[in-house]
């Protein structure tokens, strides 16, 4: 069927000039079409990775990826973290002291989520450092705090400011708040929304304030398998004495998880029916080429061509098409996904404003990852419906009555 004739006669006509013009320009918009459908779906798919991305590295790189409490604190802390580590699916546990509470300075307060943390220990389960002016962590002392650069943004604090920690307190005797005057030591610059809430002290400077002085929260879990922390923490939970309970990042960020999983899946049906349109407007291009290429449908045939030899020519001529329009818009999109951080920034630079504020969205900027199972699964895509889309004109081609079409020629 797609011989050597079918495949010369199939390319000289996809780049021969045709009688009508309508048939050229129906051509180039399906080439068009295909390609920015193409182009557009890389480049959303990778923007949607980014974000899966980000939350997985940087805001589940921060916060833990699972946690475990006691209802009246852990006291020896050292013991239960030294039992937890011989499971050889956890990779690290660190102590933590966990507040909700206010940083005030110059009368104006925030709401802060204040986090007491071992800075030798987080290192190991968290990336915190990474977005930290160097040996910030390590420096941390017990008089001093760190605080996300948008809480310093909204109420003008500079590092060696001193602010005062207002912690509410239900179960001390007299339910006095806790307070602490704490200099500013470093400012916690992560792109995220933590930005916003967080605060960083050292862990015995959270437990004075706690409603369980001496004693800690739990202990933070990294795990070797993000995806396995909820049976892993239920698993853990059922191992030790009443009193204890666990959390994981389903619970605190699972609903972000899945609107970017749904998103992704939303956009990527509605790109991949654009696409599906582009490839069928093949379809048209094709049935108008046979209109115009009756007469030499005609001669073929009476030369001896079989029905196949010129259904195989359109469908080389459709394919064609569609290879040409798939390869423009991989390479569009590859491109895009490769600088639209780039791009976003530079725009946001040149318009003087920010499309993406961390107080809205999970990040304040936009993050690009290109996979290529997904590349292929397009380019898969997009060729499929290309040759799909050229069965029916293919078949109207070889279905041409020689004596019907040299009638009038």
């Amino acid at each position: 069927m797609f011989n050597s004739l079918a495949l010369f006669i199939g390319l000289r006509y996809t780049g021969a000039r045709r009688r009508s013009q309508l048939v050229s320009f129906i051509s180039a918009v399906s080439i068009f079409g295909l390609a920015l459908g193409v182009g557009l779906l890389i480049v959303v798919l990778s923007v949607m990775n980014g974000f899966e991305k980000e939350l997985r590295e940087r805001i589940l790189g921060i916060l833990p990826q699972a946690a475990l409490y006691h209802r009246e604190g852990i006291e020896d802390w050292n013991s239960l973290r030294d039992r937890l580590l011989t499971d050889p699916d956890l990779l690290g546990a660190a102590p933590f002291v966990q507040l909700q509470g206010m940083v005030s300075y110059r009368r104006e307060a925030i709401p802060v989520i204040i986090y007491g943390i071992e800075p030798v220990l987080e290192k190991q389960i968290s990336v915190v450092e990474r977005f930290l002016p160097a040996g910030a962590l390590e420096k941390l002392a017990p008089g001093g705090i760190i605080l996300g650069v948008g809480i310093a943004r909204q109420m003008g604090i500079q590092e060696g400011d001193r602010v005062t920690v207002v912690v509410p307190r239900s179960r001390t005797k007299d339910r006095a708040p806790g307070l602490k005057a704490l200099r500013v030591q470093a400012v916690l610059n992560s792109g995220t929304e933590l930005d916003n809430n967080m605060g960083l002290v050292v862990l015995d400077t959270a437990s004075t304030l706690s409603s369980f002085p001496g004693r800690v929260s739990g202990l933070k879990l990294r795990m070797h398998s993000l995806y396995e922390a909820p049976e892993k923490v239920s698993a853990l939970v059922r191992e030790l004495p009443y009193g204890y309970y666990g959390s994981d990042w389903t619970s605190t960020h699972g609903n972000l998880y899945q609107a970017i999983q749904i998103s992704k899946n939303l956009v990527g049906l509605l790109l991949f029916l654009i696409i599906a349109i582009a490839a069928f407007n093949v379809v048209s291009t094709l049935v108008m080429v046979v209109v115009d290429k009756r007469g030499d449908i005609a001669i073929l045939r009476t030369l001896g061509a079989s029905s196949a030899e010129i259904m195989a020519v359109f469908m080389v001529q459709g394919s064609l098409i569609g290879f040409i329009g798939t390869a423009i818009g991989l390479l569009v999109g590859v491109l895009l996904s490769l600088s639209v951080q780039d791009l976003v920034a530079w725009l946001e630079r040149a318009l003087d404003i920010q499309f993406l504020k961390s107080d809205v969205y999970p990040i304040s900027y936009l993050p690009a990852e290109m996979r290529p199972e997904d590349i292929a699964i397009v380019a898969v895509t997009a060729l499929a419906m290309s040759f799909v889309a050229t069965l029916y004109p293919a078949w109207r081609a070889s279905r041409v009555n020689p004596a019907e079409a040299l009638r009038y020629e």
